[in-house]
């Protein structure tokens, strides 16, 4: 699993990514001069043609916690196999407290998911999906265990190469 995840791996250079912001968590430290309010933000990123990736930023305003999460998450890109704005196919995928069911759809049906599931969805470039999330509503679970389904996704070529047949003798017969 550790293999597949390097070699999906994708560098920053000559990429436009458009950044989603997830979730944003207040965190209180009650000291004896008074309440000190520090934050969170798990952010979304992604070229919406395949290339995602998440990350998570901490800092005292919340401006700087999501520019700390965007650079983060830039840091783990990932490619993932989208067919006609869709899934290859069907998966589900535990992180945590977290299951995450995601289907293909038909063009037309459009992303059928909900909060964090959504944002990891529209930024991969997925169009069309038929998605619930079981379990814990936590963002970050939600978020690592639709990105362990994506990873977990594989498409026809690569299924065909670790067959050894050619797609092309599949398809004409």
């Amino acid at each position: 699993m550790a293999e597949k995840s390097n070699i999906r791996k994708i560098k920053t250079t000559d990429i436009d990514l458009k950044d989603r912001l997830v979730a944003i968590n207040r965190v209180t430290k009650v000291t004896k001069g008074g309440r000190t309010f520090r934050f969170s933000a798990i952010v979304v990123v992604g070229d919406e043609n395949g290339i995602v990736g998440y990350g998570l930023g901490k800092a005292g305003e919340v401006t700087t916690a999501i520019a700390k999460g965007v650079e983060d998450a830039k840091k783990n890109l990932i490619k993932v196999p989208v067919l006609h704005g869709t899934v290859p196919h069907s998966i589900e995928v535990k992180y945590s407290g977290a299951n995450v069911f995601l289907k293909p759809a038909s063009h037309g049906t459009g992303v059928k998911a909900g909060g964090a599931m959504r944002a990891v969805l529209e930024s991969a470039g997925v169009t069309d999906v038929l998605a619930k999330s079981k379990g814990s509503s936590n963002p970050h679970n939600v978020v690592k265990a639709t990105f362990k389904a994506l990873l977990e996704m594989r498409d026809a070529l690569v299924v065909s190469q670790q067959r050894g047949v050619e797609l092309s003798k599949v398809y004409n017969g």
